[in-house]
């Protein structure tokens, strides 16, 4: 095996002495063949199993030429649209177009379409009337079903008919894209490939479809809301590989969408082969001239120890996408890796991360996941710890201190996220001392996401009470230590259930903490996530009960503005938020207002007497009691993947403008080597 890039071109081709690719990837991303990238990983588990893969990176698909440059696959062409749903990538919560692609040469916009995955298959399709399309990543995953879609408004059919796809490889992908692989190479039809978990197809009829909950029809989710809901949590409720059944959505009457149960989960075994794949671990060197992509630099010294999260939180993708069944990676596995990557010429020392979709989570969530899988009508960590869970950070603990004593390494970050509500329940503090005194830097980044119990409910999150618990144990252990280390939170505005009183309430703990944001995070509606449900529907699925849905721009941009109530340009709105709230007793020069009267014009904040409201840097008593910090608390510039990829995908990049988590956020600090995304 020639441990080199794939090919991407036919002059790479003569150099293998390839006359036909088996399969042709199509991505939406530009070509960088590290683990942390879909496309990635599936060409490279296809090459171990003897296949020959191609991969046309950011087609021009304005010119159906530029899918034929590496000839016709001799099995089919493979399309994803790339790491993160395409939408998410090129627009912010408000619609306005993103100015810069991370997963693009230099970061330049437009490299891709809209809605890349239909475009692509459409195109290929106009040239390859009959060739096998099998589609997967982020954006087949989760539009695998009918689905609502923010950007349009409305609900849309399976990714699969807008397509004209054949087959959806849905998930992390690796065991159902072999198993497809084979069945093609074996002779059968890809309409015939109805068997495989972990996969959607089209049928004209159920008569070889057995076992399957009929969903409502197309039809009936597009005209009724609350059989919208009722399907999305019949689907939310079939995404377990032990539990899930197989699903049936009816289009027209010889129109049908059947999606498979999920696929198994991988063994350790399993994962340590796939990472141990000849990867090249960064860009194709043909983008050095445009700068290279942006979208490696946090990832390429950055280790992959998980996937899955059990955390379970409502507007994250994680459950439709990786699932909730933690799996890992060895020690051996991860310290091979970083046996590489600490010799590369650029390493400076640093290990970026150790992570995953949570980084703290290391085992699954108690011993009948094994055979049982997770349960369906109850969450591991909300609204409290299950009894079964298993609370135990040693192994991660572990894992960390052989990683600390290689050569050459200076420090071993963790910037994946932390669940708090998981660590302050281990009645061990080892972990949490280790935390602080080795693995971060100045400041620990969680996501309380909201103050308000209420609106934690509808998010999925533990209470309030519980954040706090967690800060006190943070701040003392930090005293102890010596350190004067901060929290950054997550917080989000506009989450189904959040009125003006919410948000003035999360704007009254920001003024507490002293705490300035400088981004704030807007829900993202992303698909097939519940809290999307709840924002199309008003229903929270799961009870069928209603709930208050923010949508209007101006009351958005209310709540938004109360959060950032310091910023002079916010002034209108938060008064206006005060007032319609009946909240004006938060206008005035007493040291709990938020804003001062306008005089003369003019418009003040806080109040003469409280300095650190007129500061403009203290990050809030709660982080340390040794004061403030001349830096700014900056959100991660990956936050708009925190909603799809928490491999994301983990997706949790540090790079990205303003976005969505867990999916919405995702590959967002959860679309990093986390949110790896197939």
């Amino acid at each position: 095996m020639i441990k080199d890039f794939l090919p991407i071109s036919r002059e790479d081709m003569d150099i293998r002495g390839w006359e036909q690719c088996d399969f042709v990837f199509i991505s939406g991303d530009a070509y960088v063949d590290h683990h942390s990238f879909g496309p990635a990983i599936i060409s490279r588990v296809l090459e171990s199993y003897g296949y020959k893969v191609g991969i046309i990176a950011q087609p021009d698909w304005k010119n159906s030429k530029s899918i034929t440059v590496l000839g016709t696959p001799r099995l089919g062409f493979l399309v994803s649209g790339g790491n993160m749903d395409t939408m998410v990538n090129h627009y912010t919560v408000a619609k306005k177009r993103r100015h810069k692609d991370y997963y693009s040469p230099g970061g330049e916009m437009g490299k891709r379409p809209d809605r890349a995955t239909i475009v692509y298959c459409n195109l290929i399709r106009k040239v390859y009337k009959d060739i096998p399309i099998i589609v997967g990543g982020i954006e087949g995953s989760l539009r695998r079903l009918g689905h609502y879609d923010y950007w349009s408004d409305k609900v849309k059919r399976s990714i699969l008919l807008d397509s004209q796809a054949d087959i959806i490889s849905y998930g992390m992908g690796e065991r159902s894209i072999v198993e497809i692989a084979e069945a093609l190479d074996s002779g059968i039809a890809i309409g015939d490939i109805t068997f495989i978990n972990g996969t959607v197809y089209k049928a004209k009829d159920l008569s070889s479809v057995y076992d399957a909950i009929t969903l409502p029809s197309f039809q009936e989710i597009t005209d009724n809301k609350e059989k919208f809901a009722k399907s999305f949590y019949t689907q939310y409720c079939n995404t377990d590989p032990y539990s899930g059944q197989r699903l049936v959505e009816q289009y027209k009457e010889h129109e049908y969408v059947v999606q498979n149960p999920p696929a198994k989960p991988l063994s350790q075994g399993e994962m340590d082969r796939i990472y141990s794949l000849p990867f090249m671990r960064d860009y194709h060197p043909s983008y050095e001239e445009k700068g290279g992509i942006p979208a490696i630099e946090e990832l390429k010294f950055s280790l992959v120890h998980n996937r899955g999260c059990f955390g379970g939180c409502n507007f994250c993708a994680l459950t439709f996408h990786q699932g909730r069944i933690i799996q890992t990676r060895s020690h051996e596995s991860i310290l091979a890796e970083a046996n590489q990557l600490i010799w590369d010429k650029d390493f400076k020392g640093y290990i970026n991360d150790v992570g995953g979709p949570t980084a703290n989570f290391r085992f699954k969530a108690c011993e009948k996941q094994n055979t049982k899988g997770a349960c369906i009508n109850k969450q591991c960590l909300f609204p409290a710890p299950c009894k079964n869970l298993k609370i135990n950070h040693e192994d991660y603990l572990s894992l960390l201190k052989k990683l600390r004593e290689l050569p050459k390494v200076k420090k071993v970050f963790i910037r994946s996220g932390i669940r708090f509500d998981y660590l302050i329940n281990d009645n061990d503090d080892t972990f949490i001392n280790e935390l602080c005194e080795n693995h971060i830097s100045g400041q620990l980044k969680v996501a309380p996401e909201h103050i308000s119990d209420r609106v934690l409910d509808l998010m999925g999150k533990p209470t309030n009470s519980v954040y706090k618990r967690f800060i006190t144990k943070y701040k003392k252990i930090n005293q102890d230590i010596g350190k004067n280390q901060f929290v950054v939170p997550y917080l989000m505005s506009s989450h189904p259930g959040s009125t003006l009183k919410e948000a003035i309430e999360l704007a009254e703990y920001i003024r507490d903490i002293g705490y300035m944001p400088e981004q704030v995070q807007d829900f993202y509606p992303t698909p097939s996530t519940i809290s999307t449900c709840m924002y199309y529907t008003g229903l929270d699925p799961r009870t069928m009960k209603q709930v208050y849905v923010p949508k209007t721009p101006h009351e958005k941009a209310m709540q938004r503005a109360l959060i950032q109530y310091r910023n002079p340009k916010n002034y209108d709105l938060v008064v206006e938020a005060l007032t319609l709230a009946n909240r004006t007793d938060l206008i005035g020069f007493d040291k709990k207002c938020l804003i001062r009267p306008k005089n003369n014009g003019k418009y003040a904040y806080g109040n003469k007497s409280d300095s650190k409201h007129n500061g403009g840097n203290k990050r809030g008593s709660e982080h340390s009691d040794k004061g403030s910090s001349n830096k700014k608390g900056k959100e991660s510039k990956f936050s708009s993947e925190r909603n799809i990829n928490k491999n994301t995908d983990k997706y949790k990049n540090n790079k990205s403008n303003d976005g969505m988590k867990k999916t919405g956020r995702t590959a967002q600090r959860k679309s990093k080597a986390k949110t790896i995304t197939r």
